[in-house]
Formats: C-alpha cells, sequence, structure tokens
C-alpha cells in the first residue's frame, strides 16, 4: 500500500507542466524557449507558501520558541497562514493570522475552516504604523502568553526551505537544463533560497524577479496595488537582493488580465501572483525569441498560488470593473463622442435650461415641449455659464411637490429646485459619467471648459451603447 503519513509529507514536489497555447504570440514558433511552470497550488494548502510552514515550526520547537500549547501568531497575506494552520492543526497549537483587509474573503474563510483566528488591519498604512498588520502581529505576540511568531520576513527556514526542495526539484525535473528562473517576490525566501540552490549547479542561470507597480522591492515609490502576496513596502531579512539579476515591474491590469488568460487558454486556475510572473515569463520569451536564442533556452516560472482564492475578486467580473481592471465601453468612449454622435432632432437643442425666475407652470411646459424628465436652472438671465448653474428641476421632483401642494405650479423655479446636476468634463470617459448615474443622479452635466455642453441622462447611455455593442467593450 502507498500512502502517506500525515498531509505534511504530501508538501513539495509539485510538477511543472509546457506552457504551448499562452506563447503563440511569442514570435517564430522555432524560435521560442521551452516555458515550464511550477504548478504550487498544487501544494495540500494550496500555495508555495506550505514549503515553510512546517520548517518553521519544527525550528521553533528546537530551540525552545514554540512550547506544547502555545500559540502561533504571524502577519500574512493568507498563503503563510494556511501552510502554518496546516502544521499547527496537526500539532494541536492556537493560530492568531493577521492580514490586511485588501485580502480576499476565501483567504480569510479558510484560515478560519483551519481553526485559526483572523484579524484584520487597514492597507494602506506604513509598516510602522501602529494599525498596520506587522505592528499587530508582533504587539499580540508580545501579550500573550506562550505566543509565538515564526516572522515569514525574517527567519531563516523561510529560504533555507526553498534551498533544500524548490531549487533542488527544479534542477532535477529539468534535468539540469533550466537558464532562466522568473519569480514573483514577496518576502523574497522562494528565489532567495531555489536560486542559492539552482545557481550553485548553474553559475550562468538567469534569475528574472516579478513585481507589482508600488512596491519597493524593484526600486518603485511604495503606493497600494491590488495584486496580493507579492510586493513589499519594506526589504525583508529573507531577501537576498544579489539573486535577482533582473526586475520586470507589472501593473494589476496586467497581472489580472494574465492570470485569467492563463485559466482560459491553459487550463491553469491561477492567483494574481501567477499571473504578475507571468506577464515577466512572457517578456523574457518574447526577447529570447525575437533574438533568436530561444532553442536553447528552458525557462522555469513558478506559479505560487491558485484561483479559488481569488474567485470572488480576480475571478469576478463586476469586481474587476469596478476596479479598472476590465475593460469596459465605457473605458474607450468619452462622452464628447456620445453627445456628438446623440440623434436629439433639430426641434431639441442640446442644452435646454430653466431660470430661477421663471414660473414653475412654464418649466413644465418645457418639459413637455421637448420630452425632457429634468433641466438644470441657471440664476443667468439671458446666456449659460457653469458658474450659473445653481440647482435643477424634474419631472420626478415637481410632481411630488405638486401632489402635495398644487399651488407650487405657480412658484419661481428657484424656490422649489433640487440641488446642480453633477458636472463631468466632455473629455472623460463614459465610465466617469457610468459612476455618477449610478448614484442618486438622474443625469449630469457635461462641460467644456466653462460652458455646459449638454446634459446625459441614464437612458442616453443605454441608447449609445445599444448603438455601439463592441465600441472598446472586452
Amino acid at each position: 500500500m502507498q500512502f502517506a503519513e500525515s498531509i505534511l509529507e504530501l508538501v513539495g514536489r509539485t510538477p511543472l507542466v509546457r506552457l504551448s497555447r499562452i506563447t503563440r504570440d511569442l514570435g517564430a514558433t522555432d524560435e521560442q524557449p521551452l516555458l515550464l511552470a511550477k504548478l504550487e497550488m498544487l501544494n495540500p494548502g494550496g500555495s508555495v507558501k506550505d514549503r515553510i510552514g512546517l520548517p518553521m515550526i519544527e525550528a521553533a520547537e528546537r530551540n525552545g520558541l514554540l512550547q506544547p500549547g502555545g500559540t502561533i501568531i504571524e502577519p500574512t497575506s493568507g498563503n503563510t497562514g494556511h501552510g502554518l494552520a496546516i502544521a499547527a492543526a496537526l500539532k494541536g497549537y492556537r493560530c492568531i493570522f493577521v492580514m490586511a483587509d485588501k485580502q480576499s474573503a476565501e483567504k480569510q474563510a479558510l484560515l478560519r475552516a483551519y481553526g485559526a483566528e483572523v484579524v484584520l488591519c487597514p492597507t494602506n498604512v506604513p509598516p510602522e504604523s501602529p494599525e498596520s498588520y506587522y505592528s499587530v502581529a508582533t504587539r499580540l505576540a508580545r501579550d500573550i502568553p506562550g505566543a509565538y511568531k515564526p516572522d515569514q520576513y525574517w527567519n531563516p527556514e523561510n529560504p533555507r526551505a526553498h534551498e533544500n526542495t524548490t531549487g533542488p526539484e527544479i534542477w532535477e525535473q529539468t534535468d539540469g537544463r533550466v537558464t532562466h528562473f522568473v519569480c514573483s517576490v514577496g518576502t523574497g525566501g522562494t528565489i532567495s533560497g531555489a536560486v542559492r540552490f539552482l545557481r550553485r549547479e548553474n553559475p550562468e542561470l538567469v534569475v528574472v524577479g516579478a513585481d507589482p507597480e508600488g512596491s519597493v522591492l524593484s526600486g518603485d515609490l511604495a503606493h497600494p496595488y491590488l495584486t496580493e502576496g507579492v510586493g513589499e513596502d519594506f526589504l525583508p531579512g529573507t531577501f537576498d537582493p544579489t539573486s535577482v539579476d533582473r526586475w520586470i515591474r507589472v501593473g494589476d491590469r496586467e497581472a489580472f488580465a494574465m492570470a485569467r488568460r492563463l485559466t482560459r487558454e491553459e487550463g491553469i486556475l491561477a492567483g494574481e501572483s501567477c499571473g504578475t510572473a507571468l506577464v515577466a515569463a512572457l517578456e523574457v520569451g518574447r526577447e529570447l525569441t525575437a533574438a533568436r536564442t530561444g532553442r536553447a533556452a528552458t525557462l522555469v516560472v513558478l506559479l505560487p498560488d491558485g484561483g479559488r482564492n481569488y474567485l470572488s475578486k480576480l475571478y469576478n467580473d463586476e469586481w474587476m470593473r469596478v476596479n479598472g481592471l476590465l475593460p469596459t465601453t465605457g473605458a474607450v468612449v468619452r462622452i464628447a463622442e456620445l453627445l456628438a454622435d446623440r440623434h436629439h432632432g433639430d426641434e431639441l437643442p442640446d442644452l435646454v435650461v430653466a431660470r430661477t425666475t421663471e414660473r414653475v407652470g412654464e418649466a413644465i411646459n418645457t418639459l413637455q415641449e421637448y420630452g425632457i424628465s429634468q433641466m438644470p436652472v441657471s440664476e443667468d438671465p439671458g446666456g449659460v455659464a457653469v458658474a450659473g448653474l445653481v440647482g435643477s428641476i424634474s419631472e420626478k421632483g415637481l410632481l411630488d411637490r405638486a401632489f402635495r401642494d398644487p399651488s407650487v405650479v405657480g412658484r419661481t423655479v428657484g424656490e422649489v429646485m433640487d440641488g446642480p446636476l453633477p458636472l463631468v468634463d466632455a473629455s472623460a470617459t463614459l465610465d466617469e459619467a457610468f459612476a455618477l448615474l449610478s448614484g442618486p443622479a438622474s443625469a449630469v452635466i457635461a462641460v467644456r471648459g466653462e460652458r455646459p455642453a449638454g446634459v446625459i441622462t441614464k437612458l442616453d447611455l443605454l441608447e449609445y451603447l445599444a448603438h455601439h455593442p463592441r465600441s472598446g467593450g472586452a
């Protein structure tokens, strides 16, 4: 019979698979490198971080830092927590994991499924802030009796685990032919440890680090980004900068789109950091192909985790659109194009306004005459300037007032008007108009400089989309 004594014995020994469909746009097929992906999502906990959980715990036990019945506390983006939680479940330790609130709901739920407690902290604070998930984890480890913080960012067992397992596996699986290694970087433990082994075997190995825009690892200025699990706003002690020959910086939109492509074209349900790594790997592959040196190259890209942890985000079209990561018609079409395309006919001017001094009955007649449901209100007696737009009226608002008090019809518009309609520049995209119209506003005013250019309603957007269903759409 063949079986493992525990789930921990099944960590590692993840397979390599050739990527042959997503590489079609690299150039001449006979000049392309062999592109192999190491599928770390096939670890029991679903990520490369399974490799470091048990070694960090066992080192703490050997050094007397973790006693039976103790509590493991760790700041994590989720995956390290999963690896620690699996080992802790078998060893009987309590776990508390501290996460930034940008991490997916699936990661949080999975940690709780293993019996761990989850503490959420704000994302957009510096590491030294008392609110950061690093600081909160440190405080909990200090204040809870019997607590131990493995601290993947400074624990030497992190890179050592990859030196002992990930690197040797890649060397053995490629029969020593790996020439390029591409890896997205977070704590730096994976790339530093694996490369430490691989460079002993092949000093000529080319190592490429894939880093999100907004991460300091590649020298960018720290700023928020959506990709989870990779990139940092400080330099971890587990990262050896000399292990990376070259950095390729990848934006959220590129990373998310590539992860979705990998799923749909290669059947590999991948996480966001996989997209980051694969964008970099394909860039290297494209360069090798163009230089006609690809045939001699074997390129290994490490895919850190799977996509099940990101079903509510990366694989949720609505979430992707809200965060500007999925193209829409409105992302490429300008409001000015909609205004030019509208077919109001000669009877309807581009802009119809009511004056604060005119009677409500007159304004109602104007609404009926032009077949419109709302108008901006101007206090200018003659011309119309943006500065003179002080309110708005709508058939709904007037009906509500007139139904309760019919004498409203004889009052001035300035007495009964609602607040001004939102303004949006005519050079803005339809996405910006849509965002405003998704709120309480029934219409928006497009402006050019100091002059209003027209009123845009929800019906205007619908009509445009109906006549241009493929204009820049996904």
